[in-house]
């Protein structure tokens, strides 16, 4: 597993790609010149800025930007990993279900909001189980289309886990859909990408994707 930042570029680089170019601007200049630019955007469209709601508007949303919503741009934020080898011999499907997914279409640059269920079946190493959701969540945070977010997601453990058993189940709401265009609030969509025994065998595709329509029950 990489257990240094070189190593995780390194991993990082073998994942599907977002379209992105490299820079060397670092996260404070980047909110300092979004927040300017952000800010001429608002005058554009009429707001007052001098009003004391808006006034720290600019500055708010490139933080948010930088800090939250697009931080999966930065390789510095990839989760620290662990996996230990499978020293009991598990060999069945371990699941992570409703794996919250939030990221932001963009084309529109709109929430894309919904759920994932996770799995892969052991063969050298088990990965912990919070980082399954962790690695979910770094590459959610970034302007995303569904089905590469998806396939980032499987090839990353694919690479931790040096096993091709492994299968990813998306539904999502894009509110570039509820909230402008077609103005569709019921539809979601769905992307799957089911790798090695997932997609060779009919029986263990059936029970994956039974779990991805079950509903999960609270404890």
């Amino acid at each position: 597993m990489p257990t240094d930042r070189k190593e995780i570029r390194k991993l990082l680089k073998k994942v599907r790609p977002t379209p992105r170019i490299e820079t060397s601007t670092t996260s404070e200049q980047k909110v300092d010149k979004i927040a300017k630019h952000f800010e001429e955007i608002m005058k554009i469209l009429g707001l007052d800025l001098r009003n004391d709601s808006l006034q720290d508007t600019p500055r708010r949303v490139a933080k948010m930007y930088v800090n939250e919503l697009f931080s999966g741009l930065n390789d510095n934020t990839f989760p620290k990993i662990t996996t230990i080898d499978n020293e009991m011999k598990y060999d069945q499907m371990i699941v992570a279900r409703n794996v919250g997914i939030m990221s932001v279409c963009e084309h529109h640059f709109v929430t894309i909001d919904g759920r994932a269920t996770i799995a892969y079946i052991p063969s050298k190493k088990v990965i912990g189980l919070s980082k399954i959701n962790r690695i979910a969540k770094f590459f959610s945070r970034r302007p995303q289309v569904q089905e590469r977010l998806t396939k980032q997601i499987a090839d990353c453990l694919e690479l931790l886990l040096e096993t091709d058993n492994v299968a990813v189940h998306i539904e999502a709401k894009h509110y570039c859909l509820v909230s402008r265009g077609v103005e569709d609030t019921l539809s979601t969509t769905v992307t799957s990408d089911l790798r090695g025994d997932f997609k060779r065998l009919p029986h263990t595709r059936a029970e994956f994707m039974n779990h991805c329509h079950s509903e999960a029950k609270m404890f």
